[in-house]
């Protein structure tokens, strides 16, 4: 596997988003696109190892296009400035909690694990898990191993207020009006190219199993 031609193509992407540009270079999307699916294909036996849930998962039902999706797109610009894959019970667009892949150029390249933005009724659950079963919440998120891979901890926009059927007072609360129940990390280009970033991706992607799968017990219990 070797990223350079990953980061190279992007690099030159994000100054030619056009259509024009991309059908002229399709050989090196190609090539880039096939560098990328080796290592999505590392990151997922090693993910296999320890998620069962993923036994059935493919690299190819886990990429994202590099197409921009319109009903998201807020720049005329038709295509992403990086490659990436969801790994989750279902396929990449699930619903279930999973866990994320991004290789772009410049430091964009990130990896990232649990629900980002979950529908109503999934945070309304998310939410009565935290408040039932704090103690393991808080555990997970203050491990060690979560911690030393994830130092920024959950990420994500709050609610201004307490949501509906929560006391103003509740020692949870500043979990409870989380809207993403999210982690990440991101990488240099120069950790990208290092060897041994497939093994990175998977130690970090163990070190949020905890997260991943507190989340979906919340999910399936709805």
């Amino acid at each position: 596997m070797n990223l350079a031609p990953v980061l190279s193509f992007l690099r030159e992407l994000a100054v030619n988003n056009n259509k024009t540009w991309m059908d002229a270079h399709r050989g090196e999307y190609q090539r880039a696109r096939t560098e990328f699916t080796e290592l999505m294909q590392m990151a997922l036996q090693g993910l296999q190892q320890f998620e069962p849930e993923l036994a059935g998962n493919t690299a190819a039902a886990s990429q994202y296009r590099i197409n921009k999706n319109d009903r998201f797109q807020q720049s005329n610009e038709p295509y992403k400035k990086h490659m990436g894959a969801g790994f989750a019970r279902d396929g990449r667009h699930s619903p279930w909690a999973g866990y994320f892949l991004a290789v772009g150029p410049n430091g964009t390249s990130w990896v990232g694990a649990g629900k980002w933005r979950p529908e109503t009724p999934a945070v309304a659950r998310i939410r009565q898990e935290i408040h039932y079963n704090a103690p393991t919440f808080h555990a997970l998120r203050q491990h060690s191993d979560m911690l030393h891979y994830y130092p920024d901890g959950l990420e994500g926009d709050r609610l201004q207020r307490p949501p509906k059927g929560y006391d103003k007072n509740d020692p949870d609360l500043e979990w409870l009006k989380l809207k993403d129940f999210f982690v990440s990390r991101s990488f240099t280009d120069a950790q990208v190219l290092k060897p041994n970033f497939a093994q990175e991706i998977v130690t970090s992607f163990r070190a949020a199993q905890p997260l991943v799968n507190f989340l979906n017990q919340a999910l399936m219990e709805g």
